[in-house]
């Protein structure tokens, strides 16, 4: 115990007690939001976390390690740190089971080949520095892999995609935060419908947005093999891409093929095109880039090629808004497809974007992501999320953002997207919606008339429930779109007159 003036302070070492990153991340968020605490952190001792460990405040214990848990909390005295670790005592005693009510063995690092009878795919979310050991050990155990985790350096990822061609199996990342196999949605997941489209995704947002569009379009999805942010890199040389394509050309139940990405590198292009070529399957690309066809034109152009017809997508424009003085568009994004296709647009009518994921050292973003002209923002970037949940499940540093947005002169228009869907956060609207009406007060105050534009992805199906979330977004005073091409363009438009 660390007592204080007003506050209880609790750290302990549980030695040899392991759960994955993600399900810590969300056991930190669901007992920090407990009434009265004021800060969390439940996580595997890694040397990343034992740094944010002392950054709140407390000492790192020495005797932990890597295999150990800790548990910090600073709470507003001991009733509420009671509560607090009772309610992580129930989440750390929830068991998963099998069809036939049989628990699952606890997940440790190191036992995927005896926990895995029966499986073919295992999907990996330990940290980074330990993501690509364990990869390999699913990989020798002979099942394909999605690897959940993050900041996995790439000289491993390379390693394992080698790898897992010689073995024939299918290496989903590093960072593969979207995956569909045949109906069954992994990660990030939005609820669709099944059908003859398959999606090969470098990218986890933009295969969400495509798949949410066609699901709106009555379109389903067979199988969406999600291949890491970085797979058509030079580095890494699209091997994942290549993989996955020959994987869908040979699914019965795969009509047609869309590759979806960030700006990729040329060369890898002109090879995942000359496999193209080799494959008797329609494929569509839906590679982002400066005067490329946007998500929302590629899945116009599938829905109408697999003779559907195309309407444009829902937006609920926001009475409120009108045209704007000259300003600044501020973008902060959890998804960075998102980011960057919103980049691309934003810069065709408005000129120079600056951003934390340009591809140009003079579009880029200092390290404290400030600027007076027009930004976009990805909150999701690997060096955004290290030690802390990722933006789709919880929304503080965009809060905190967007209420310093609402105060800054410079600012005219916020752009924001919301993505829905399995993983993602169960209400991010009631995160969301307070923070952009407060932004939007506080513009006021000073003679301002802040437009606010957001980008929705999610489908009538997903848990959180479209028509409530797009409810309490007008609420806010906000102009939705479920096309985040539109968004854009609407929020550009606000600007440019």
């Amino acid at each position: 115990m660390y007592p204080g003036l007003g506050v209880t302070r609790h750290l302990e070492v549980r030695a040899g007690v392991y759960r994955d990153s993600v399900s810590l991340m969300q056991a930190s968020r669901r007992i920090g939001a407990e009434p009265g605490v004021r800060s969390a952190l439940v996580a595997m001792a890694t040397e990343l976390n034992l740094e944010l460990l002392v950054g709140m405040g407390f000492r790192a214990p020495a005797s932990a390690s890597a295999n150990d848990m800790v548990v910090a909390v600073e709470a507003d005295g001991e009733e509420q740190l009671a509560g607090a670790l009772a309610t992580l005592d129930e989440l750390l005693a929830q068991r998963r089971f099998d069809g036939e009510g049989r628990a699952f063995p606890d997940p440790l690092p190191r036992t995927i080949r005896a926990a895995a009878a029966g499986a073919t795919l295992a999907l990996i979310s330990t940290p980074g520095q330990y993501a690509a050991a364990d990869a390999f050990e699913a990989l020798d155990a002979g099942l394909d892999v999605m690897l959940f985790s993050d900041n996995v350096p790439v000289g491993p990822e390379i390693a394992l995609k080698r790898a897992a061609a010689i073995r024939g199996r299918l290496v989903m990342g590093p960072d593969c935060g979207t995956a569909v196999l045949g109906g069954v949605g992994l990660g990030f997941a939005n609820v669709v419908r099944p059908g003859p489209i398959g999606l090969v995704a470098a990218s986890g947002t933009g295969a969400q947005q495509l798949m949410c569009l066609f699901d709106a379009a009555g379109l389903g999805i067979s199988h969406c093999l999600g291949v890491g942010g970085r797979d058509l890199s030079e580095e890494v040389g699209g091997r994942s891409t290549l993989a996955a394509l020959d994987l869908l050309a040979s699914d019965a139940s795969t009509e047609r093929v869309v590759v979806v990405s960030k700006p990729p590198a040329p060369a890898v292009a002109d090879a995942v095109r000359a496999r193209i070529a080799d494959l008797d399957l329609p494929i569509d690309l839906a590679l982002l880039g400066p005067g490329r066809p946007t998500l929302t034109d590629v899945a116009e152009r599938v829905v109408r090629a697999a003779g559907r017809r195309w309407t444009a997508p829902r937006q609920w424009p926001a009475p409120a808004i009108r045209q704007r003085r000259p300003g600044a568009l501020r973008g902060l994004f959890s998804g960075g497809t998102l980011c960057a296709e919103a980049g691309f647009v934003v810069s065709e009518r408005l000129g120079a974007v600056r951003s934390n994921v340009a591809s140009d050292a003079a579009s880029a973003l200092p390290d404290d992501l400030r600027s007076d002209g027009h930004l976009v923002i990805d909150f999701g970037d690997d060096v955004l999320t290290r030690g802390r949940p990722h933006p789709m499940i919880d929304n503080t540093l965009r809060v905190d953002r967007i209420l310093d947005e609402g105060s800054d002169p410079a600012c005219a228009v916020l752009l924001v997207d919301v993505v829905l869907g399995h993983g993602a956060h169960p209400n991010p609207a009631a995160e969301l919606a307070p923070a952009l009406a407060t932004a939007r007060e506080n513009a006021a105050r000073s003679g301002r008339d802040l437009a606010v534009v957001v980008s929705l992805t999610g489908t009538a199906a997903d848990p959180q429930g479209l028509d409530r979330q797009v409810a309490a977004l007008q609420a806010a005073g906000a102009s939705i779109h479920l096309s985040n091409a539109d968004a854009a363009r609407t929020a550009a438009d606000l600007i440019a007159g």
